[in-house]
């Protein structure tokens, strides 16, 4: 039988998570698949670099936690077609996954993922949901 928690832990799990990472942390958007883990070397071309706001996140709900703010770079790095990202702090990557457009099921979804270099890109959702419900 798999565990179960209340909403009131998987809250304090996922609220953790932010408190854990800090405020203000860099995420990046590249081309490519997601590496095979955090520790792994980064792949694919940096298209564009954000730097998250201060309280990037909101207090968890219902077992999920919704972006915070605008999540935004106003001019791509790079052309490309966005494939994954990574959520870093101080050189740390602390989360990683895919990338598709809105609607597209992705672990974060941007409001276009064929980026040329210079355009705005905006992330449209990121969610992080805890599992034993």
């Amino acid at each position: 039988m798999a565990f179960q928690f209340s909403t009131a832990a998987r809250n304090a799990w996922l609220d953790q998570i932010e408190t854990t990472i800090g405020t203000g942390p860099t995420l990046t958007i590249r081309t490519g698949t997601v590496p095979a883990n955090c520790a792994a070397a980064r792949s694919g071309t940096v298209l564009a670099t954000l730097v998250l706001p201060l309280d990037w996140m909101l207090a968890a709900s219902g077992g999920v936690k919704q972006l915070s703010g605008t999540w935004e770079d106003a001019t791509a790095d790079n052309t490309g077609t966005a494939g994954h990202f990574s959520l870093d702090q101080a050189g740390t990557c602390h989360i990683q996954g895919s990338i598709t457009a809105t609607g597209g099921g992705g672990d974060m979804t941007i409001d276009n993922t064929s980026i040329a270099a210079g355009q705005q890109v905006t992330v449209t959702a990121f969610n992080l949901t805890a599992g034993g419900a």
